[in-house]
């Protein structure tokens, strides 16, 4: 092993290398996700959103973004390489070989009394005797001297001949990477080296092991607590109300976790009565009411308070010490209602349906929170059968505008959206007292808003006489999205919710009246590709279960890509048919940021008995009846707590609904095909 003062150099180069191994990678990955957000055209062009700075940010907004922690940390480091790198360029000493003829100024080939000649001169200028510098002394002994006895000497001679140094062969040294304070005297290593490799090769892992274990035992993929997912799961009925759903989804372990401090209280209290309206509290017993609330857990109060704060659009009056809190809590909110939303969905009854009545609660309650609406605001009000909340998401809108309007006789959020623009802005600038300005800026949002359909078929292959209770049956729909702006993929108006945020659209089908959930998947129109792939393989394999040729796939295939590219999506799930019966399934589409633009068509499933099995299928058509009893059961101990119904709901005032007067029709026209299908 070499000396210390030797090596010791290497230990730079050692750092050197170990930074880079980590650090190009990773800046290259940074710099790979910069340039690949591309400047997406697609939010909201009214003026509320471009001067809310959500989207478009200032140069002080990109300055304190590119000023974070790990920027800074990685420009650090960059520095430290640089600075590294030009100290190893300045220490580091390149290896020369040992060339006798060169050090004392001669040709090869040059004769006995040219080298004697040469080292004399030598000799004069760099002798001890002659020159007191010892770095002249050292230059004399180890290189001079050493030159003159490689060509004069014949055994030295034949060494540099055969090994190329006068000595004869050398050793191979070998260096360690290491200051030379790690090393002892006699250069080996010392016990704070070992220490440093018990540390870095044992102990580091060691510790990121149990950090990511930890981690991920407490926490799900989608960045939410398990704990969260046994609360939701138990507290989860299928008899849950819209209105109800607040107090399940307050009950998340993270919101459960937020500190709760003493200066909070008075906070929490001026927060109180700003909100106190939307917690429908009983104004006949309000004390007993406000004492009951205030002795829950002080975290969901705190969560509860927060919440609603966005809801009703107060995110202004929350005092700067709950500012914090209250961020953390709204951006919490999209992941947890997600999962909550999971929780609903689940299969849980003998025939493996989810809970309908829940899931859409759980869907409204993302919109109100999206779109910063309260809950109250979806009651039947001022003529409105689906309320003021889908008015409310429009900018400029308030109460007093939307009464004016309604003496116009505009009865539905859905009539307003119809209207031709030059009739609407008249409407909005006449009647509404918008300013042109606003007006133009309620048209933009109404430019972004979505116009759903769905085009839903309910088959099964490789059976005659339709479909019979036991089959295997493919269900298979179109979802179409339509915008006046002509986009497909875009950003909701939300300029109250501080966080970015995509649509989410859910597929359900379900079976209303017995508030049974049959297939549910998620539906993005984001990405072009991921759903030209998904649409494409689906079509192939289904048409190759049923033996179609290979034409015929190709065509099946290549229009699929068409719907897809004119934004449609397909989506595609099986079940097990139920007992023979007849089932009015109600297919919905609804989005969880826009609130007023869902859709849903009816169609008829027809199931005939089994030939082979109709004791078996008689078995099944009751266990299914007493299933259903007990849903109904459920359902009306929480009839009475209500304090909105939902837009989805059965009743029969929901079902004259002005609104939804052309969906009544295309229901009508479903119904007539399903019912030629089967």
């Amino acid at each position: 092993m070499g000396e210390p003062d030797e090596n010791s150099f290497l230990f730079p180069i050692f750092v050197l290398a170990i930074m880079a191994l980590f650090l190009v990678p990773y800046t290259i990955h940074r710099i790979s996700q910069a340039l690949s957000k591309k400047a997406k055209n697609i939010c909201c062009q009214c003026s509320i959103c471009l001067h809310s700075g959500k989207y478009r940010k200032s140069i002080f907004k990109r300055m304190s973004n590119f000023f974070t922690c790990s920027n800074l940390t990685v420009i650090l480091l960059w520095v430290f390489m640089a600075v590294l790198a030009y100290y190893v360029k300045n220490i580091t000493r390149e290896i020369q070989p040992f060339e006798p003829f060169e050090i004392l100024g001669l040709k090869p080939g040059s004769t006995d009394s040219e080298i004697k000649k040469a080292y004399r001169k030598l000799s004069i200028q760099y002798h001890p005797d002659k020159n007191p510098d010892p770095e002249a002394h050292k230059y004399f002994v180890e290189y001079i001297s050493k030159a003159y006895q490689a060509l004069t000497d014949p055994v030295s001679r034949e060494n540099f001949e055969k090994y190329g140094h006068p000595d004869g062969r050398q050793g191979f040294q070998m260096g360690i990477a290491l200051p030379q304070f790690l090393l002892s005297k006699d250069g080996t290593s010392s016990g704070v080296l070992l220490l440093g490799i018990v540390g870095i090769c044992i102990l580091l892992p060691l510790v990121l092991a149990v950090i990511y274990l930890s981690r991920s035992s407490k926490y799900t993929g989608n960045r939410v607590m398990h704990e969260t997912l046994y609360a939701y799961y138990n507290s989860m009925k299928p008899s849950l109300a819209p209105s109800k759903v607040m107090e399940v989804f307050i009950k998340a372990a993270e919101y459960m976790e937020l500190p709760v401090r003493r200066s909070d209280m008075e906070s929490l209290e001026k927060l109180f009565t700003v909100v106190r309206t939307e917690l429908g509290l009983d104004t006949k017993n309000m004390r007993q009411e406000q004492a009951k609330f205030w002795k829950r857990n002080p975290a969901a109060v705190k969560a509860e308070l927060l919440i609603l704060a966005q809801l009703t659009r107060e995110s202004a009056s929350v005092p700067l010490d709950l500012t914090g809190d209250f961020k953390h809590v709204i951006e919490l909110a999209p992941h947890l209602l997600e999962e909550l939303l999971k929780m609903a969905i689940v299969r849980r009854s003998p025939a493996g349906h989810g809970w309908l009545r829940p899931a859409i609660g759980v869907l409204e309650l993302s919109q109100s929170i999206v779109q910063a609406v309260p809950l109250s605001a979806r009651k039947a009000a001022g003529g409105f059968s689906e309320g003021n909340a889908p008015f409310l998401q429009l900018p400029h809108f308030s109460e007093s505008v939307i009464k004016k309007i309604s003496r116009k006789k505009v009865r539905s959020f859905q009539e307003l959206k119809e209207m031709a623009p030059e009739e609407r802005s008249v409407l909005l600038t006449d009647i509404g007292n918008l300013s042109g300005e606003e007006a133009r800026d309620v048209e933009a949002v109404l430019d972004m808003m979505p116009s759903l359909k769905i085009d839903v078929n309910c088959v099964t292959e490789g059976e005659e006489g339709g479909i019979q209770e036991g089959d295997v049956v493919t269900m298979q729909a179109w979802i179409s999205l339509k915008r006046t702006n002509g986009l497909t993929a875009a950003l909701p108006h939300c300029p109250y919710f501080p966080f970015h945020k995509d649509e989410n659209y859910w597929f359900i089908l379900a079976d209303s009246a017995s508030n049974d959930l049959w297939v549910s998947q998620r539906v993005s129109f984001m990405e072009e590709a991921a759903a030209i792939a998904t649409a494409s393989n689906a079509i192939e394999e289904s048409k190759e279960g049923s033996g179609t040729n290979s034409e015929e796939i190709r065509l099946a295939v290549h229009e699929a890509v068409e719907k897809v590219k004119n934004g449609s999506r397909f989506v595609i799930s099986q079940f097990e048919a139920p007992a023979a019966g007849t089932y009015n399934l109600t297919a919905y589409c609804i989005c969880d940021s826009w609130i007023g633009c869902d859709t849903r068509t009816s169609f008829k499933l027809k199931v005939a008995k089994q030939k082979h099995a109709l004791a078996k299928g008689g078995a099944m058509a009751e266990e299914g009846l007493a299933v259903e009893d007990g849903v109904e059961d459920e359902e009306e101990t929480d009839e009475g707590d209500d304090n909105y119904e939902s837009e989805y709901s059965d009743d029969g005032e929901d079902k004259t609904k002005k609104g939804h007067g052309k969906q009544q029709d295309s229901n009508t026209h479903s119904d007539s095909d399903s019912s030629s299908e089967s």
